[in-house]
């Protein structure tokens, strides 16, 4: 059996397919796209390894979830490709795109069976409607739809690819190299997911799982000399201010906590740490809009927050509604599935003595489902 590498393609921003969760991080079952897939092609082959290629912003992330080699994706497919097939030493190399879900063992064994005498061997499927080109009807039997998983030698893959020539395919930079290319059967069942409706033409995926999942968070900010002080991203007037890197919104801090431990995604002071000047005196919204993004992009969507303010100062009765209806609009939740409460330390304590706050912050959120009525209308 040949010496064979597997790198998988899932560093694009999907959009095209028209939602906000990307479309690699489309849950199956319990899985993202990516792994499902990468599973898949396990159970067909003993690769000597498996590669994907991530976007920048996922990449932390996706190490997280299984133990398989990562490397950061580029601008283009071809990008990518190259700096995946930098971690490659075997003598052979399959490579196919995340998106084309559904492709069958007996497609990919084909493939390896057919490598002797090719540089690259690849599957097609053949067109059945009329073909017109230029106003012109042509052979549709001369017609190949060419798919993936595509399956190379490596040092000509490379040498291929060594180029300022973007290449739409493995093969056609091959063929422009002057390698043979061998062409065997494909499969319908290997439709790539382009646009969402090409899910529902997909068999091998399932829903979803219905599982919750919960995170907490914790934050306490000092007291300072300063024209105010913000909760829930609301400005609460006042001569004191927070003494912290950002605006020191110590309940927008603990909420980002739960939501990325809800996922777990680590914390807020690994995704937005408090030496960085990128951060010095933001906005702690615009944090709590990247986080929701983040969260939505891989898959996720926010069922409900509670929050709990432990302050003896400020009091914030006059403030909970405009609180609770602000984040609401920012977590893309009801009004009522945002609860914010208030509560003392019965003068103990730091806060008892008017030092600082505390904040608490419970979340729940769930996998996105494409098909229910309510991420419809989401993304729409």
């Amino acid at each position: 059996m040949p010496d064979l590498t597997l790198i998988l393609l899932g560093a694009g921003n999907s959009t095209r397919f028209g939602k906000r969760v990307k479309k690699q991080w489309i849950r199956v079952g319990d899985d993202p796209l990516w792994l499902f897939v990468a599973k898949r092609f396990e159970s067909f082959y003993n690769f000597k390894d498996i590669i994907i290629s991530a976007n920048p912003t996922q990449l932390a992330y996706m190490r997280s979830h299984a133990n398989y080699k990562f490397v950061k994706g580029g601008n283009t497919r071809q990008e990518s490709l190259k700096n995946g097939l930098k971690l490659v030493d075997s003598s052979y190399v399959l490579v196919s795109d995340i998106a084309r879900a559904c492709i069958d063992k007996d497609t990919v064994l084909e493939l390896i069976k057919d490598i002797d005498g090719a540089d690259a061997v690849v599957p097609y499927i053949n067109v059945s409607d009329t073909v017109v080109y230029n106003n012109e009807t042509i052979d549709r039997d001369n017609i190949k739809l060419i798919q993936t998983p595509q399956l190379s030698k490596t040092k000509i893959l490379k040498k291929a690819l060594d180029s300022d020539t973007v290449y739409t395919d493995d093969s056609s930079a091959i063929k422009a190299l002057g390698g043979e290319v061998k062409f065997v059967k494909g499969s319908k069942s290997a439709k790539k997911i382009t646009h969402f409706d090409d899910m529902r033409l997909l068999k091998c995926l399932k829903a979803p799982s219905n599982d919750f999942f919960v995170g907490q968070g914790f934050d306490v900010h000092q007291f300072c000399d300063g024209d105010g002080l913000y909760l829930c991203g609301v400005k609460i007037d006042s001569k004191l201010s927070f003494v912290a890197h950002s605006d020191g919104d110590v309940a927008i801090h603990a909420l980002i906590d739960a939501l990325l431990g809800a996922i777990g995604a680590s914390d807020i002071g690994e995704i937005f740490p408090d030496n960085d000047d990128r951060f010095k005196d933001i906005d702690s919204k615009e944090l709590l809009k990247d986080v929701v993004s983040f969260i939505e992009s891989v898959g996720f969507e926010i069922v409900n927050v509670d929050i709990t303010i432990m302050a003896e100062y400020p009091r914030i009765s006059e403030y909970k509604m405009t609180m609770r209806e602000l984040l609401s609009s920012l977590l893309h939740v009801k009004p009522i599935r945002c609860n914010i409460k208030a509560t003392t330390t019965e003068k103990l304590g730091f806060i008892g003595r008017k030092e600082g706050v505390a904040v608490s912050a419970v979340a729940s959120l769930k996998y996105i489902n494409l098909g229910s009525e309510k991420n419809e209308d989401i993304d729409s």
